[in-house]
């Protein structure tokens, strides 16, 4: 069963009224293309009507969205051969960030990206999407050994933020994202950034310092979440909207103030409603940067992304 979010709702009877009238066609051998072909205009001129005029919190809820492609549906998709590796040498393999050997047509690729779950259990498992230190000490040291072996890097991005809890703060949670985000500075290989889904604040940052730092056309990225600057400035989640428009989180946002360096579009409705069409036009999009970003030396490649960063925002002394 698809789930339709609060925006998608006039399109659910609609979609509804054609199911029923397939299932009517085939079990009594009745013709109804022309009624059956213009049921699907209206609901394509209809779905353009919505998404093309949504509110930057509907985009947060479509970035969301429980149906919506994670890593795992990624590498199943994308890769012709992945490797996961474990653990970070220290404490524990973290189940929130997923990182391993790929091949993604026909070159190699070391690919790091966060996980959340399906169901209950699968979202207790991965914590809800919400790595912990030993995470990003495991993403660190796959990132290391990507150098070592000359592979380039790519890293999914899709959490809530890093995991709050004492005991990651006391294992070091915001020394082990700080140690990332130097280190991803003076990587040597390749390194593409890619929001598929949320990109809460450090914990996304953690693993999005990059050549390329691309998102997906549904998603946010903001060093707060809207529910939590409302939270703030209101004391209520009540002007959750309100915070994600004065925000600015969207990936349009992001790419008008230079903090990305580009928009991956999705098919229309979201990812969610065609996970191979998403796939497919990830895997074009993480070979053609390859290929450029491989063209250029390994030195030039740092200094443009020192600089890059180095660059955004403005000082005020």
């Amino acid at each position: 069963m698809r789930t339709y979010l609060d925006f998608e709702k006039p399109m659910a009877e609609l979609e509804r009224k054609l199911e029923e009238m397939k299932t009517l066609a085939q079990n009594n051998n009745v013709d109804f293309s022309g009624a059956i072909s213009l049921l699907e205009n209206n609901i394509t001129d209809l779905r353009k009507e919505i998404f093309e005029n949504l509110t930057r919190w509907q985009r947060v809820q479509l970035s969301r969205h429980p149906d919506r492609p994670y890593t795992l549906d990624y590498i199943e998709l994308i890769c012709d051969e992945f490797i996961e590796l474990h653990g970070d040498r220290q404490v524990r393999d973290d189940p929130a960030i997923i990182g391993g050997l790929a091949n993604v047509g026909g070159q190699s690729f070391m690919l790091i990206g966060q996980q959340k779950g399906r169901n209950t259990k699968q979202r207790q498992h991965r914590n809800f999407g919400m790595p912990n230190p030993e995470g990003y000490r495991k993403a660190l040291r796959l990132m290391k050994l990507a150098e070592k072996f000359n592979k380039p890097i790519i890293t999914l991005i899709d959490t809530p933020g890093a995991f709050p809890g004492m005991e990651a703060e006391e294992r070091g949670q915001g020394e082990a994202i700080a140690r990332n985000l130097k280190e991803m500075f003076m990587l040597k290989v390749p390194v593409i950034c890619i929001v598929i889904g949320e990109g809460a604040s450090g914990g996304a940052l953690g693993i999005a310092i990059g050549d390329r730092v691309l998102m997906l056309e549904n998603t946010w990225y903001s060093v707060i979440s809207p529910e939590n600057c409302s939270a703030i400035l209101w004391r209520s989640w009540d002007f959750k909207e309100q915070a994600a428009e004065a925000m600015k989180i969207t990936a349009k946002d992001m790419k008008k103030n230079g903090l990305i360096d580009g928009i991956i579009p999705e098919p229309l409705g979201g990812a969610h409603l065609d996970h191979h069409w998403m796939a497919e036009k990830l895997k074009m999009v993480i070979l053609e940067n390859i290929n450029e970003l491989a063209a250029i030396e390994h030195q030039d490649r740092i200094d443009q992304r020192i600089e890059k960063f180095c660059a955004m925002g403005v000082v005020v002394e």
